[in-house]
């Protein structure tokens, strides 16, 4: 007990005290007198927030091997409830990720989280992995794509897209950070694709988003020329794409699309760096760089078919709401509206405990799940919000301290597969609500409302003090 990191669970149970305020604030109703009852969503959290302890408890008196002894069985267990649940007859809006069992629901996909961190720490502190090899780095995204696809035919898009956390640990375990920067550059192609595709340059048919994404492709494989390869040759490519822009901006007042002229000079670059790495010893970096220019060619062309058949119509609003595209304060964009509205009403000091208006008269939908930061911003004002904002902060630097303590591998891994988890979810869930992100509809750790979601995080992070417990062990 000694060996446990105290100050982590203190700041546990410091969100879990915010969380049941703000979710007796949110679904407090005019007239109740007993917020404690069992009928009402505050009393059941308060029930949720016992087990949970409870279960946190369990969590540390178990022997830490057990972890790793049983992380692909755990996951395989996980893997197979998630499949059965795509098959699930219970629809809870629109969604099929949910259990029922008599009075109680759960989420699997919860708890996938940790089984899923659980094999990557188990496969990544395996003897001999090493992640920048191909063939081991594909074994790690197997584990992650198998939960991630289960997810997705459960409907569940926002709770897939968590998954895609875990490549923050694979960048501190030694992922190529070329491959973290593909990643950051195609959400940057198709923010500005989609943002400016009926945008056109002057009088011509050219559409200014596809220009400046394909402007964006040759600066960036360039870039990685001057990084991984040869600064000269890099400097001439430059000069060459230079030459291509002045060009198609003089035929800007010709009918034709003068993005073909980039087309062709990307064509060209794909075809020498291919070349170049034939008859150059760095040749591996160049067939990178050629693929990378190749991907996110293709990429944006396949952008009006991810927005047209690829994702379903309410996401495709809530994008355009995003990237003001559209207004829709009535439709996809009332969420979002009505909770900045919650927000900014509450002040530096917010207007009280079971005060907040918008809150109260049920203005912002999913209020005490998914939207549950407007109640903080609302009841606590700016104070509130910033102190649990800096709560959140304590315990992603608690969790990257403790990660980097770990004698062992796995434990490390497993510690920064947890940081990276909540990371993600506090970014998006706050972003969301204050209208910078996209609603996909995830859960504020230790706030928004439900069994499932606290269990499953509360098992995260206690799997993680457990294995921390035993860090001054020398042998296993």
């Amino acid at each position: 007990m000694r060996s446990i990191d105290w100050w982590t669970i203190a700041i546990y149970v410091g969100l879990l005290i915010f969380g049941w305020i703000s979710v007796c604030g949110a679904s407090y109703s005019y007239g109740e007198t007993d917020i404690f009852s069992l009928s009402t969503r505050s009393g059941m959290q308060i029930v949720w927030i016992g087990t949970s302890i409870m279960l946190g408890f369990v969590i540390l008196m178990l022997d830490d091997r057990f972890y790793n002894t049983f992380a692909y069985i755990i996951y395989a267990l996980l893997l197979l409830l998630l499949f059965a649940t795509i098959f699930n007859p219970h629809t809870i809006k629109g969604s099929r990720s949910w259990l029922v069992l008599g009075p109680l629901r759960l989420q699997p996909a919860e708890f996938a989280k940790f089984a899923t961190a659980l094999a990557l720490s188990k496969l990544i502190s395996t003897y001999g992995y090493n992640i920048q090899q191909w063939r081991h780095f594909a074994g790690a995204l197997l584990l992650i794509l198998m939960p991630m696809m289960c997810i997705v035919l459960q409907r569940e898009t926002g709770s897939a897209l968590v998954y895609l956390a875990f490549f923050l640990m694979f960048y501190r375990e030694g992922m190529p950070g070329s491959i973290l920067f593909t990643g950051v550059a195609m959400v940057v192609y198709f923010v500005v694709g989609v943002r400016y595709a009926e945008v056109f340059l002057a009088s011509s048919p050219t559409s200014v988003g596809k220009f400046v994404v394909l402007l964006l492709i040759q600066i960036f494989s360039i870039s990685m020329v001057w990084v991984y390869c040869n600064r000269r040759l890099a400097w001439r490519l430059l000069f060459y794409s230079l030459v291509a822009t002045l060009l198609s901006l003089t035929l800007l007042y010709i009918p034709i699309d003068i993005s073909y002229i980039h087309l062709a000079f990307i064509a060209i670059l794909i075809g020498f760096l291919i070349w170049e790495g034939l008859s150059n010893r760095i040749g591996r970096n160049y067939f990178f760089i050629a693929l990378f220019t190749l991907a996110s060619t293709l990429f944006i062309y396949g952008t009006d078919y991810i927005m047209t058949d690829v994702m379903e119509p309410h996401q495709r609003s809530r994008i355009n709401v995003l990237l003001g595209l559209d207004e829709d304060l009535r439709g996809a964009g009332y969420n979002v509206h009505q909770s900045e509205i919650a927000i900014g009403s509450g002040g530096l000091e917010g207007k009280g405990f079971l005060n907040g208006t918008q809150t109260k008269l049920k203005f912002v939908p999913e209020q005490d799940t998914d939207f549950i930061f407007c109640t903080v911003g609302e009841e606590e004002g700016f104070i509130g919000s910033a102190s649990v904002l800096l709560l959140f902060l304590a315990l992603i630097w608690r969790l990257i301290w403790l990660s980097e303590r770990q004698p062992f591998r796995f434990g490390r891994v497993y510690g920064y597969c947890v940081l990276s988890i909540f990371l993600f979810h506090v970014f998006i869930n706050v972003g969301m609500v204050l209208g910078l992100t996209p609603v996909i509809g995830i859960p504020l750790p230790f706030f928004s409302y439900g069994g499932s979601s606290l269990w499953g995080f509360t098992i995260l992070l206690f799997i993680f003090l457990r294995l921390d417990a035993s860090r001054n062990l020398t042998s296993k």
